[in-house]
């Protein structure tokens, strides 16, 4: 090749390569989501019970956030607001088929497979994805993660405490699937953890060269009366199962940690730990969600205000502590961004890109200080957080008989910044913020819907006729 069209083909080429070069790669993402486990259970968020090294050094290498929200007090709902980075009441995931708070084995509903999910933006962007543990968004074929963006799909469908019993004699053996298939039923519950954790391991050892997106959701804490930890933890910890799991949790998130530093991985990779909604409430107590009131399963601080820690070597600040108000819903978009790729456009999504958040850019707030985040109606409360303040809503009572017709119990107000524990209820001497607030749920009522009325943007979840729970095929084990 002669001089000149040597350098004429290097003149053509620099601007693209710069712009390359300077364009940074799209990270590995690992989002790992526990079940039912409560705001105070880490070490970093004041636990005395639980030793949790791993997780405690994620919170020291990275973002410990302390106002961060599901978008449900359960399981069902929150998973679905995580995947869409919609409001549970926008795609009509918030209550089962049957009108339960969380689908069922063999539910008719699910997430609709027309709903654009974190996988199928990461998975049209090259991104190798895979979901391991608690699916929980619909056990139909059409439901199931393969059809949602993942590649690959290896755990149980819905709870662990949904097997049969005197409250489910219909239930199946509780399955474990490998993509679309039965593997094993019943699985043992005391091996999910370990063997979810060697599936991610191996998901990790075999995408070093392309991006990838690992979806770990374990089934543990949960949902059952004793907590399920393979034998290696068992009675290892100061609180019985309940605190065996989560050091079981905990050794899992170091194995998955080692593995990214071994492998070359770590400053490429953005991992976020959290849950899907608090504590429950047991007999004796084992979760914690202190410093917060209230247990899993309604709109209080306990149910939906999360532990959440962000780590991203060379990119998320390390040892920060960041109290911006976000949410599960915020996902999507942030982890489309990072991807390159755009949070769909021909539907509404509900959550903001929080890079400038999670990265501790000058300046950077959050959107709901004036959009307001809304709890949607659980038990007998719906509320409002906006800035520092929430706002809770009662529902309408009845009060005594006949025709004495229906009265609102007072409204309550606290600031959830300052007062973790809400001790002091100051409705009165902030009118101004009840009514914004007041007005923020009025919005969201009439856009998602508000006990038997749809809302004027809500979308359907997806239906199957005559649905059947998952079953081992005919002659399996």
């Amino acid at each position: 090749m002669n001089k000149k069209l040597l350098a004429g083909f290097v003149a053509l080429a620099l601007p693209v390569l710069s712009a390359t070069a300077g364009k940074p790669a799209p990270p590995n993402i690992i989002f790992i989501l526990t079940d039912n486990l409560g705001y105070g259970d880490l070490g970093c968020y004041g636990s005395k019970l639980h030793r949790t090294p791993h997780l405690d050094r994620m919170a020291a290498e990275g973002l410990r956030l302390t106002s961060f929200y599901s978008a449900s007090g359960v399981c069902t709902p929150s998973r679905a607001a995580l995947m869409t980075g919609c409001y549970p009441r926008r795609i009509n995931m918030h209550v089962s088929g049957e009108g339960k708070l969380v689908l069922m084995p063999g539910d008719s509903k699910g997430l609709n497979p027309e709903e654009s999910t974190i996988a199928k933006l990461l998975a049209g962007r090259g991104y190798a994805t895979l979901c391991l543990g608690k699916w929980h968004l619909g056990d139909q074929p059409s439901f199931l993660p393969t059809r949602h963006g993942f590649g690959q799909f290896f755990g149980i469908p819905y709870s662990e405490d949904m097997v049969p019993g005197p409250q489910r004699p219909r239930a199946p053996p509780l399955p474990l699937m490998r993509d679309e298939t039965v593997i094993e039923a019943p699985v043992d519950r005391d091996l999910l953890t370990q063997r979810c954790t060697a599936e991610a391991l191996r998901f990790i050892a075999t995408n070093t060269a392309r991006p990838f997106f690992l979806y770990f959701a374990p089934a543990v804490p949960g949902s059952t009366a004793r907590p399920f930890a393979s034998p290696a933890f068992q009675g290892r910890s100061q609180n019985g199962p309940y605190g065996d799991s989560i050091e079981e949790l905990d050794w899992a998130v170091g194995e998955i940690l080692a593995a990214l530093k071994r492998l070359g991985l770590d400053e490429k990779t953005l991992v976020v730990w959290t849950s899907d909604n608090g504590a429950v409430r047991r007999v004796p107590p084992q979760g914690s969600n202190a410093p917060l009131t209230g247990w899993g399963y309604d709109t209080s601080e306990g149910a939906m205000r999360m532990p959440c820690l962000v780590r991203w070597p060379g990119r998320v600040p390390a040892g920060k502590v960041g109290d911006e108000l976000c949410t599960m819903m915020d996902w999507l978009p942030t982890c489309a961004k990072l991807a390159g790729a755009e949070p769909p456009r021909d539907r509404i999504v509900d959550g903001h890109d929080i890079r400038a958040l999670l990265c501790g850019e000058t300046g950077a707030t959050s959107r709901y200080d004036q959009t307001g985040f809304f709890f949607y109606r659980m038990g007998q409360l719906e509320a409002v957080r906006a800035g520092a303040w929430k706002l809770y809503l009662p529902l309408e009572k009845k009060i005594g008989k006949g025709k004495q017709g229906a009265a609102k119990a007072p409204l309550r107000l606290f600031d959830v910044r300052a007062d973790l524990g809400e001790t002091n209820e100051c409705a009165a001497t902030h009118p101004d913020v009840i009514a914004r607030l007041t007005a923020l749920a009025e919005a969201a009522r009439a856009d998602l819907g508000d006990g038997e009325r749809a809302g004027k943007n809500q979308r359907p979840a997806g239906t199957v006729d005559q649905p059947k729970p998952q079953r081992l095929p005919a002659g399996g084990k």
